[in-house]
């Protein structure tokens, strides 16, 4: 079998073979093997290097033993070796492809051109290019028939096909991106896991200015309805993530927590509303009715300004 297939062909054919099992085998994703991991890149080239090396050494076995032969093993050998099948359908196949006539009966097609000796043949299109062109005609047809006139499976479809796995794949991954949140898309959490993970965050970093039940000290009060900055989620989460006023106001906290940590300390701090802390500080600020909570009494707003919010806006300060 070896005889029946040169070198220059088995080397590729079994290259080929190993690359392709490493492809299906090692889990690359979108890119290749070989580029994503350097290692099996150079695995390869190893494998090739083998392979070479091995088809070396075996002929230069062959050639040792050659030369150990007698005249007549010799001989019976080149016989052997040289005993290659014949595969006449390639062959006639190959003839019709090509559609040459042999050299015998060129001299049916000479023209009349002479120059300098060099004569011109008039030789039809090889079949297999006139094959080709009916085919890509034939093919043409239906393409414009299913495409441009029944108009299906388009490109716009194709296109819109894509957006629909795109949206898909983008809140799949938004669900486990909990970082990707920000001031425009954030939501009041109500998880007990939540606002457990947004009040150890606030007992550790905030009760030095509001105390540990939210009550106030250097900083304001935030179990009452008035706010200096803004109430409602979206504010209170723009306040921490950037800070409070300039020069008189809280740091912000964006270096220190991602943005989901955050969230959930902004969470925590909404859920102090309505509590009663034990030495309370005066109100600061304005009353602020977030959209989704109910409305102030008639009490509370004879001595301030209510204003009703539902997006980041500061409300004035007194």
């Amino acid at each position: 079998m070896r005889n029946l297939i040169p070198s220059y062909i088995r080397v590729p054919l079994v290259f080929f073979i190993i690359f392709g099992l490493v492809e299906y085998f090692v889990d690359s994703g979108e890119e290749p093997a070989f580029i994503k991991y350097p290692i099996v890149l150079l695995f390869l080239l190893l494998v090739l290097l083998v392979l070479i090396a091995i088809e070396a050494i075996i002929g230069a076995l062959e050639n040792v033993m050659f030369q150990s032969l007698t005249e007549e093993g010799k001989a019976r050998y080149m016989a052997s070796k040289n005993k290659v099948p014949q595969f006449n359908w390639i062959k006639n196949l190959y003839k019709k492809l090509v559609g040459t006539k042999p050299i015998e009966e060129e001299h049916e097609l000479i023209l009349d051109h002479n120059y300098d000796g060099i004569k011109e043949l008039d030789n039809s299109l090889p079949p297999w290019w006139l094959y080709s062109f009916y085919a890509s005609i034939v093919f043409a047809a239906v393409y414009l028939i299913n495409f441009h006139i029944f108009g299906n499976n388009s490109q716009y479809d194709e296109l819109a096909e894509e957006y629909k796995k795109a949206e898909i794949s983008i809140a799949e991954y938004k669900k486990n991106a909990k970082d990707l949140v920000d001031m425009n898309t954030v939501t009041l959490l109500t998880d007990a896991a939540d606002l457990n993970s947004g009040k150890a965050i606030f007992m550790q970093n905030c009760i030095p200015c509001h105390m540990a039940d939210g009550g106030g000290g250097i900083g304001p009060n935030l179990t009452d309805n008035h706010w200096i900055l803004g109430g409602g989620i979206k504010n209170v989460f723009h306040t921490i993530t950037e800070g409070g006023r300039d020069g008189k106001g809280m740091i912000a906290w964006k270096q220190n927590f991602k943005p989901s940590e955050i969230q959930q300390v902004a969470s925590y701090v909404l859920s102090l509303q309505g509590t009663t802390p034990a030495n309370p500080k005066a109100p600061q600020g304005d009353i602020i009715w977030p959209e989704e909570n109910a409305q102030p009494t008639a009490e509370a707003t004879t001595d301030s300004t209510t204003v009703v919010v539902d997006s980041i806006a500061p409300a004035p300060t007194n």
